[in-house]
C-alpha cells in the first residue's frame, strides 16, 4: 500500500525563493514525468550555472539498444555520480532517493499536465525519428509505444504517490520547486537570466 504524503510535509518554494536557491545550489535534481522539458531544463541550468549534466538515462539506465542495465551497476553508478561537488541530475526513480536526495540542495519538480507530456513524447520521436537524441544512451533510437504513453497518461495517479513518499522519507528537508507550465519554465529561465 502507497503511503500518503500531505503536500505540506514538504519543502514547497515559488519560482522566486526557487530562482534564488537555483543560483547558489551546487546539486540540484530535476525529476517529472517523460516529455514535461526535465532535460531541456537541466541542459540550460547546466550551460547557464556550470553544473555537470547527469542524465539516469543516457549515463546510467540504458545501454545501447534499449537494454536496461543492472539495478546493482546503477546504484553504484549513481552512488558514484552524486559524490561529485557540482551536478545537476536528470531523472525521477524514487528507488534511488535515499542515495540522491541527501546529496541534493534543490528539487525541481516538473510537474506539466499529461497531455503536454504526451505532445513532448510524440513531437520529440518526431524530431529525433531513426536517430538517437544527445540526452540518450547511444545505440538507443527514440522510440514511442503504447506502453510509453499510458505510463505518462497514468503518471500522476500511479507514479506521483511514490515520488511523494520518497521525498518525505529522504528528503523532506530539500527545497521542491514545482514548475507546472511552460509559462513557469520560462519565467524561471527569466529569473536567472539564462536562454528560455
Amino acid at each position: 500500500m502507497e503511503q500518503i504524503v500531505a503536500p505540506q510535509a514538504l519543502a514547497y518554494v515559488d519560482i522566486d525563493q526557487g530562482a534564488a536557491l537555483v543560483r547558489k545550489a551546487n546539486r540540484i535534481l530535476v525529476m517529472g514525468c517523460s516529455g514535461g522539458g526535465k532535460s531541456t531544463l537541466s541542459l540550460k541550468l547546466a550551460a547557464r550555472f556550470g553544473l555537470a549534466y547527469i542524465s539516469i538515462d543516457r549515463d546510467i539506465l540504458w545501454l545501447p539498444g534499449w537494454v536496461e542495465r543492472g539495478k546493482e551497476e546503477q546504484r553504484a553508478i549513481i552512488v558514484a555520480k552524486v559524490r561529485g561537488e557540482r551536478w545537476i541530475m536528470d531523472g525521477t526513480n524514487p528507488s534511488t532517493f535515499d542515495v540522491r536526495l541527501p546529496r541534493t540542495d534543490l528539487v525541481i519538480w516538473v510537474r506539466m499536465p499529461r497531455l503536454l507530456c504526451v505532445w513532448g513524447v510524440v513531437s520529440r520521436w518526431i524530431k529525433w525519428m531513426g536517430r538517437t537524441r544527445p540526452e540518450m544512451a547511444p545505440g538507443c533510437i527514440e522510440k514511442v509505444d503504447w506502453e510509453f504513453l499510458r505510463f505518462i497518461w497514468t503518471f500522476e495517479e500511479k507514479f506521483t504517490p511514490r515520488v511523494l513518499a520518497g521525498l518525505a522519507a529522504h528528503g523532506a528537508e530539500v527545497p521542491v520547486l514545482q514548475v507546472k507550465s511552460r509559462g513557469e519554465m520560462r519565467q524561471l529561465l527569466d529569473l536567472l537570466g539564462g536562454p528560455a
